[in-house]
């Protein structure tokens, strides 16, 4: 059975992430499945994850170290499960630990991962966090030099000039053009700077 497609959408909250996903989505040529960290945490595992903050509310350190991160494993997971299924999958995530996005690169290296660049400038990420009323504002910028850590991109958008439409567009020309997607294996193959 052929992989499926992973899109990997690398970009801050805020960045447009879940815009473009959308447009992949709603195109008819090819058939995308989005798989977001948000509604895979807040659709099968919000009321544990509520459980265990309340069991664990006067633990400094909180529920992270006891359930968040193995779940973003099985997030992972349930990704090369995908691919292997033969399903095109669009991911919508934050990678900004050096722990999870080596996680996510031990778990795909042998799969077609296509690495996207989701950008756009400091101001426009403010503007859109005031715009949207459901981040706390700064959130972005917080994760901002961590998740751009990472110099290797099959492709870069700026979401500032491009719209989700057009930026779907440019992912599909890509998909079509067969090339090689190559930044995710280059990004193996060398210590990533994430912490």
């Amino acid at each position: 059975m052929k992989q499926g497609i992973i899109v990997f959408l690398n970009g801050t909250s805020s960045s447009g992430k879940t815009s473009i996903a959308t447009e992949l989505l709603n195109q008819n040529e090819i058939s995308f499945y989005h798989l977001s960290i948000d509604d895979f945490f807040n659709g099968l595992f919000h009321d544990y994850i509520d459980f265990i903050n309340t069991k664990y509310a006067e633990d400094a350190q909180g529920p992270t170290h006891i359930i968040i991160e193995p779940l973003i494993t099985l997030f992972y997971s349930t990704i090369k499960f995908m691919s292997v299924m033969g399903t095109n999958i669009v991911v919508d995530t934050v990678n900004d630990t050096e722990d999870r996005f080596n996680t996510f690169l031990g778990l795909l290296m042998d799969h077609p991962v296509l690495l996207v660049g989701v950008t756009c400038s400091k101001e426009e990420l403010i503007r859109r966090e005031k715009l949207r009323g459901d981040r706390e504002i700064g959130l972005a910028i917080s994760q901002y030099d961590k998740v751009y850590c990472l110099n290797e991109y099959d492709l870069e958008l700026n979401t500032e000039t491009l719209s989700p439409d057009e930026c779907a567009n440019l992912i599909l020309n890509f998909i079509r053009s067969n090339r090689e997607y190559s930044a995710f294996k280059k990004l193996n193959k060398r210590s990533v700077g994430v912490s």
